[in-house]
C-alpha cells in the first residue's frame, strides 16, 4: 500500500515559511482495500472531515462524518490553534505534566491521522522534537504502561525463544528499511525501564520520518523484553513487561541474535539502530553485528559523531586551526557507553590529523567515572576504559580516584565534557575551577539527558565558568542574558543532527555496513555546516529548524563515504555504477528527492 510522496519543494505549502512555493503537483493515486468504517479507523488513510465528496462515494464513506468537508490546509491550521490555546492554558504550571499534556494531544493525532501528524511535526519541528524525543520521551518512558492505548512498533520477549522467525511475519509492512532496538536497560539516564523503553524507538523513528524523510509505513520500533531488574516495576500492577529479573549472558545473547537472524530474513537490507542499551550489551552487541550487517550503536556512535562536530567547532571558536585539536586537553565524565564512544571517535579524529607522527599518547584525554580519575593503577580496570587510563607519571600529580574538581584545577583542560548521567555534578567548585583553563575560550558540554540528568545547567555555567565559555547541553536550555546586549549561546548537542543522516545515507547506498569513516564523514560534514560568524558567537550547531537540509547533507557524505569504501550497492533503481558518477551536488540531489514527504493522496478503492 504505497503512498509515497518526494520532496516537499515539488508541493505548495502555503503555510510552511520553510518550504519554497512551487507548483503544486497532482499526487499519485493509493490502492486500498478497505471501505467505510475500516477507512477511517486507519491512521495511514484517514483525512478525517477532508475526505472529498467522490471519495466519500467510491469508498462508503457517505453518512459516517460530518457534511462540511475542510482542506488539509484548515485541518493543519485547527490544530494548531489547539495545540496553542494549550500551551497559553498551562502557561506557569509545572513543566512535567504540561510536557505530557503536550505529548497525548500530538500522540491522539498520530493514533487517528499520520498524515497530518507528519505535517505539523516536519512544519514546526523545532518545537515539537522536545515533545516527541528528548526531554519528554524520558517521562513517557516512565509512565509508558499507564498511558498505554494503542501499540505501535513490535515486542519480542525471553517467552518467544524459538518463536521469532514466525513472529516477524506478523508486522503488515512488506518492506522496512529502518529499524529502532532497545531492551529498556538504560532509557537516557534513567536507567532500567523494562518494557516501558518502548518510548524511545518510537521517538527516534518519528525523528527519521521528520528529519530524514524516511517513510513512516516502511520503519519499525522494537522492544526486545528479557526482562527488568528494577523492582520498582515489578511490583507495579499496570507494568506491561515480563515480570522477571533480566536475562544475562549467553540467554540474553541468544534472544538477541534470533531477532537479528528474524529480521535479516525477511528484511536483509533493512538498518538496525541499537539504542539505550547498558554499557556492557551496548559494545557487545556493537562488536557482533557491526561486521554482519547494517547497522549502528546510537548512544555510543551517535553520541560520539555530535560531541566530535562540537569539540571541532570548539577549536573554531578559539581562534585555532582545526589542527590544533590534537593538542586539546578534555576531560571526560562518564565512562558508560556514550563517554567512551566519544573519547573513541576523537581518538581516530586525532590519529587522523596527526597523520605520520601518530597520537600523542593520548596525553589531552583524561576519563573519570563515579570512584574519580582512572589510571593504571585502577583495580579491575575495564578493558573498554584501559586505553584512556594513565599512568601516574603521566598525571601530573594527580592520582588514582581523584576528584573532578581537583582534576580540572590541575588538568586546566580545554574542554569538560559530561555524559555522566548525573545531574548537577559539574558544581560551582567545578565550574569555577575552569576559569583557570589555558584555553582563551574553554568549552563545556553537560551532555546528559534527560534536562534533570544534565550536568549544570546553561546559567549555572556562564555564572560560574566565566562568559567567555563556549556551552553545549543534551537537553535544551534557553539562552542566557548577560547583560549589556551579550547573549550566552546555548548549543543542544543534539543525536537527531547525526543519527537521521546516518540511516538515510546508508539506505540511499545500500551500504553493506556503516563503518568507522562513514561515521566519521558524517561528523565532520556536521562541523563544517556552521559559517566562521556563527562560530566566534558561540554558536557550534545549526538550527533544528533547518534539520531536513543538514540531515541531506549528513546522509550525502555518507553515501559518498560508502562508496569511497566500496560498500554501496545501491537503492532501488540506482546501482552502485551510478552512485559512483554523482558528483556531490547530484548526491544531494540523489537524496532529496528520495525523502519522503506527507500529502494526501486520492484513495482507490480495490477488492
Amino acid at each position: 500500500m504505497w503512498r509515497v510522496s518526494r520532496s516537499p519543494a515539488v508541493y505548495l505549502r502555503r503555510f510552511s515559511s520553510s518550504a519554497a512555493a512551487a507548483a503544486a503537483a497532482i499526487p499519485g493515486p493509493c490502492i486500498v482495500h478497505k471501505r467505510g468504517a475500516d477507512i477511517l479507523h486507519d491512521p495511514w488513510y484517514n483525512k478525517d472531515i477532508s475526505f472529498p465528496l467522490t471519495e466519500r462515494d467510491r469508498l462508503g464513506l457517505r453518512g459516517l462524518l460530518p457534511p462540511r468537508i475542510v482542506s488539509f490546509e484548515q485541518q493543519y491550521d485547527r490544530f494548531m490553534e489547539s495545540y496553542r490555546s494549550l500551551e497559553r492554558n498551562t502557561q506557569g504550571q509545572p513543566e512535567g505534566p504540561v510536557s505530557l499534556a503536550k505529548w497525548r494531544i500530538l500522540n491522539r493525532l498520530h493514533d487517528r491521522n499520520e498524515t497530518l501528524y507528519y505535517r505539523v511535526l516536519i512544519d514546526n519541528v523545532s518545537d515539537f522534537a522536545p515533545v516527541i524525543y528528548t526531554p519528554t520521551v524520558g517521562l513517557v518512558c516512565q509512565n509508558y504502561s499507564g498511558l498505554f492505548r494503542r501499540p505501535r512498533g513490535m515486542y519480542f520477549s525471553a517467552k518467544d525463544k524459538g518463536e521469532m522467525m514466525s513472529m516477524i511475519y506478523n508486522w503488515p509492512a512488506q518492506h522496512v528499511d529502518m529499524i529502532v532496538i532497545t531492551d529498556g536497560s538504560r532509557i537516557l539516564g534513567l536507567g532500567d525501564l523494562g518494557v516501558q523503553g518502548i518510548g524511545i524507538p518510537i521517538g527516534k523513528l518519528d525523528i527519521y520520518v521528520a528529519a530524514a524523510g524516511m517513510n513512516p509505513q516502511r520503519v519499525l520500533p522494537v522492544m526486545l523484553d528479557v526482562g527488568t531488574n528494577n523492582q520498582k516495576l515489578l511490583e507495579d500492577r499496570l507494568y506491561l513487561g515480563l515480570r522477571q529479573p533480566r536475562l544475562e549472558g549467553e540467554e540474553y545473547l541468544a534472544i538477541v541474535d534470533e531477532f537479528m537472524e528474524a529480521v535479516h530474513t525477511r528484511w536483509p537490507k533493512a538498518i538496525v539502530q541499537f539504542e539505550d542499551f547498558q554499557m556492557k550489551w551496548a559494545f557487545e552487541t556493537l562488536e557482533r553485528y557491526r561486521n554482519r550487517c547494517c547497522m549502528f550503536n546510537d548512544d555510543i556512535q551517535g553520541t560520539a559523531g555530535v560531541a566530535l562536530a562540537g569539540l571541532l567547532g570548539a577549536v573554531r571558536a578559539q581562534g585555532r586551526p582545526l589542527t590544533d585539536f590534537v593538542k586539546q586537553k578534555i576531560v571526560v565524565v562518564g565512562a558508560g557507553s556514550a563517554g567512551l564512544g566519544v573519547l573513541n571517535m576523537a581518538v581516530r579524529a586525532v590519529t587522523r590529523m596527526a597523520g605520520a607522527n601518530g597520537i600523542p599518547d593520548n596525553h589531552q584525554f583524561y576519563l573519570i567515572d563515579k570512584d574519580g580519575l582512572i589510571t593504571k593503577e585502577r583495580k579491575n580496570l575495564d578493558p573498554a576504559a584501559a586505553l584512556f587510563a594513565k599512568y601516574p607519571e603521566e598525571n601530573g600529580g594527580l592520582s588514582e580516584g581523584e576528584s573532578l574538581a581537583e582534576v580540572v584545577r590541575k588538568v586546566k583542560p580545554d574542554v569538560l565534557l559530561g555524559l555522566s548521567g548525573v545531574g548537577g555534578i559539574f558544581t560551582e567548585e567545578v565550574l569555577k575551577a575552569m576559569r583557570g583553563s589555558e584555553s582563551p575560550r574553554p568549552a563545556i558540554f553537560a551532555m546528559s539527558n534527560p534536562t534533570l540528568n544534565a550536568e549544570c545547567t546553561a546559567a549555572d555555567a556562564f555564572k560560574h565558568a566565566g562568559e567567555n565559555i563556549v556551552f553545549a547541553s543534551g537537553s535544551p536550555f534557553q539562552n542566557v542574558d548577560l547583560g549589556n546586549g551579550k547573549v550566552g549561546h546555548v548549543n543542544q548537542a543534539n543525536n537527531m543532527y547525526l543519527f537521521p543522516g546516518i540511516g538515510l545515507g546508508a539506505l540511499l547506498s545500500g551500504a553493506r555496513l556503516i563503518t568507522d569513516d562513514m561515521l566519521q564523514a558524517a561528523a565532520e560534514c556536521l562541523a563544517s555546516y556552521i559559517t566562521d560568524d556563527e562560530i566566534q558567537r558561540g554558536i557550534l550547531y545549526p538550527s533544528v529548524g533547518s534539520i531536513r537540509d543538514i540531515t541531506a547533507e549528513v546522509a550525502t557524505a555518507v553515501l559518498r563515504e560508502a562508496v569511497i569504501e566500496d560498500l554501496a550497492e545501491g537503492h532501488g533503481e540506482v546501482g552502485p555504477k551510478e552512485l559512483k558518477c554523482m558528483s556531490k551536488e547530484e548526491t544531494v540531489d540523489y537524496v532529496k528527492r528520495n525523502m519522503w514527504f506527507p500529502v494526501y493522496h486520492p484513495l482507490v478503492h480495490e477488492k
